[in-house]
């Protein structure tokens, strides 16, 4: 599942990285939380919120069904 996770943000970073910022993965546990954190622009943006809920976690839950929740850490 890793594998698939990483892959998903691999597909989505170039967005973020157009506006200055990135994601990195830090975690997935076994009942299917994505621990990730925000990097360069995206960590201390106003909107990064809601670009973590509705634009990475929606995507990785469309792409890993076994996705269940994403948190920024």
């Amino acid at each position: 599942m890793r594998e698939r996770v990483q892959k998903a943000i691999d597909d989505i970073r170039p967005n973020l990285q157009a506006d200055g910022g990135d994601v990195e993965l830090v975690d997935i546990t076994d009942d299917g939380v994505v621990s990730i954190r925000m990097l360069g622009a995206c960590s201390g943006c106003p909107m990064g919120q809601m670009t973590l809920k509705m634009g990475i976690e929606r995507h990785l839950k469309s792409v890993v069904p076994e996705v269940k929740e994403v948190i920024a850490v």
